[in-house]
C-alpha cells in the first residue's frame, strides 16, 4: 500500500506536468493513461501476492507495456504531423525509473529481475517496431540530409526519421545497472531485518531466564557486564512457607501449576519496582536492587517490593479460597550492604553473580520469619537506606531490636512486618 500511494502522488505530478508541458485538449490521452496506471497499481495491491502468483507477474508486465506504448506510440489525437521517431527524441526512458523505484517498495528484491528483463524486452521490441513505422514527415528527413550533407556522424543523431541504437543500448544497460544495485541493496537490507528478528527472539528468550534489565545491559555491552567488583545492594529472599508439606498432599502437576502462578506474581513485583531476578530456587526466589547499576532508590524499591509481594499473595489466597484452596503464606527477607558481583565461571558459560556476607543475612532473615511470627524481615541497614522510620511507619513495619544470625557473629536489627492472616 506505501508503493501504491506513492506511485498514486507520483502520477499526479507527472499528470500536472504534462498540462503545464502540452496545454491542449490532446493532453486527456495521456491523463487517461495516466489513470490507467493508478488502477494498474491498485490491482497490484488487491490481486498481487509477493512472490507467489502468476498476477504479479502479469500486472508488472501491464505496467511495462502500458508505459512501452505511450513513450514510443505516437498520441493518436494530436493532430500535428509526427512520426514514432520522433518519439525517441524526447529521452523519455527515464520514466521506467518511476516503475522501477516503485517495484523495490512493492515487491521482492527478487522480482527486480523480472522487471528487468521485460523492460529490455519491450523496450528494444519498441525500438524496432518504431523503425519500420511510416512517417509523416519523410520529406522533413531528405532535407536534413541535404542540409547535413557531409556530416554523417551528426546526421546519424539529428535525422528525424533515424532512430540510434546507441541510445537505446545504454538506456538499458543504465537501467540494468541501476536495478542490480537496487536488488542488492533490498537483498542486504533483507538479511539485516533477518538479523534483527532473529536478535529479538534471542533477546526475548534470554528475558525469559534472566532479568530484562540484565538482558538489556547485555545487549548495549561489546563485553560481558565487567570485571568483578564491590558495591551496594539490596539482597532479598522469598519462600513459601511450608512447600514441602504442601507438596506431599499434591500430584505433580498441581504443584507445578501452583509454582508457575507463583513464579509469575513475584516476578512481576519484583520487576515492577526496578529489581533484578537473580535466580528461581524452587518454591522462593533471590533478587537483589541494585545490580547490574545502583541508583540512590535501591533500598526503598527493595522494601516496597516486598509489601508487593504480601499484596499479590493475599488476593491469590482470596482466589484460591474461593477455589475451595488453602492459602499459602509467603516469608520475605531482605538486607542491604556492599557485596561482590560480577560475571563468574568460564569463557564459554558466564552466569552474573552476587556474592557475600549480605546475601547470607538476607537468607537468615528470611528463614527467621517463622519464629518471630512475621511476613516480613529487613535489616536496620535496609530500613535506614530506604528512609528510616518514617518509610517504616508509612508501610507497617515495626522495630524488633537486634537478633542473632545463625552463622554470624554480630547479631543484626531487624525490622518486622507482622502477619495479618492466617498461615493455614
Amino acid at each position: 500500500m506505501l508503493a501504491v500511494k506513492a506511485r498514486t502522488v507520483c502520477l499526479f505530478v507527472i499528470g500536472l506536468f504534462l498540462i503545464y508541458l502540452s496545454p491542449n485538449w490532446y493532453v486527456l490521452y495521456y491523463e487517461l493513461l495516466i489513470v490507467a496506471f493508478m488502477l494498474i497499481g491498485w490491482a497490484q495491491a488487491k490481486i498481487g501476492r509477493v512472490e507467489r502468483s502468476r498476477a504479479e507477474l502479469f500486472l508488472i508486465f501491464l505496467d511495462l507495456a502500458l508505459l512501452t506504448v505511450v513513450l514510443v506510440v505516437p498520441n493518436p489525437w494530436d493532430p500535428r504531423p509526427w512520426s514514432a521517431a520522433l518519439q525517441f527524441k524526447f529521452g523519455n526512458f527515464p520514466y521506467f525509473f518511476i516503475l522501477l523505484a516503485a517495484a523495490t517498495l512493492a515487491y521482492s528484491w527478487r522480482t527486480l529481475v523480472p522487471v528487468v528483463f521485460i523492460t529490455a524486452i519491450l523496450w528494444m521490441g519498441g525500438y524496432f517496431w518504431a523503425s519500420y513505422q511510416p512517417s509523416d514527415i519523410a520529406e522533413l528527413s531528405d532535407k536534413v540530409g541535404m542540409a547535413l550533407e557531409g556530416y554523417p556522424n551528426i546526421l546519424h543523431f539529428v535525422d528525424p526519421g533515424n532512430i540510434p541504437i546507441e541510445p537505446r543500448i545504454q538506456e538499458v544497460l543504465i537501467f540494468t545497472i541501476v536495478a542490480f544495485i537496487l536488488a542488492l541493496n533490498g537483498w542486504r537490507t533483507n538479511q539485516l531485518l533477518v538479523r534483527q528478528a532473529e536478535a529479538a527472539r534471542g533477546r526475548a528468550n534470554l528475558s525469559r531466564h534472566f532479568p530484562p534489565n540484565i538482558v538489556d545491559n547485555l545487549a548495549e555491552r561489546d563485553q560481558p557486564l565487567g570485571e568483578v567488583r564491590e558495591q551496594r545492594v539490596a539482597v532479598l529472599f522469598a519462600d513459601i512457607v511450608g512447600f514441602t508439606k504442601m507438596a506431599e498432599t499434591e500430584t505433580p502437576d498441581r504443584i507445578v501449576s501452583v509454582l508457575r502462578d507463583f513464579h509469575s506474581r513475584m516476578e512481576s513485583c519484583v520487576f515492577e519496582n526496578g529489581g533484578t531476578l537473580d535466580k528461581f530456587l524452587g518454591d522462593g526466589l533471590m533478587a537483589t536492587f541494585g545490580t547490574p547499576e545502583t541508583t540512590p532508590q535501591d533500598a526503598e524499591n527493595a522494601l516496597k517490593c516486598s509489601v508487593a509481594m504480601q499484596r499479590h499473595m493475599s488476593r491469590w489466597n482470596e482466589e484460591r479460597k474461593k477455589a475451595g484452596l488453602m492459602p499459602i503464606r509467603l516469608s520475605v527477607g531482605i538486607h542491604y550492604g556492599s557485596v561482590v558481583l560480577g560475571d563468574i565461571g568460564s569463557e564459554r558459560r558466564l552466569e552474573y553473580a552476587v556474592l557475600g556476607d549480605v546475601v547470607n543475612v538476607a537468607s537468615r532473615l528470611e528463614a527467621s520469619t517463622r519464629e518471630m511470627k512475621a511476613n516480613i524481615v529487613v535489616s536496620s541497614e535496609l530500613m535506614d537506606a530506604a528512609g528510616g522510620e518514617q518509610m517504616a511507619k508509612k508501610l507497617g513495619f515495626v522495630e524488633n531490636g537486634s537478633q542473632t544470625i545463625r552463622g554470624r557473629g554480630g547479631g543484626v536489627t531487624t525490622w518486622l512486618h507482622l502477619i495479618t492472616e492466617p498461615a493455614s
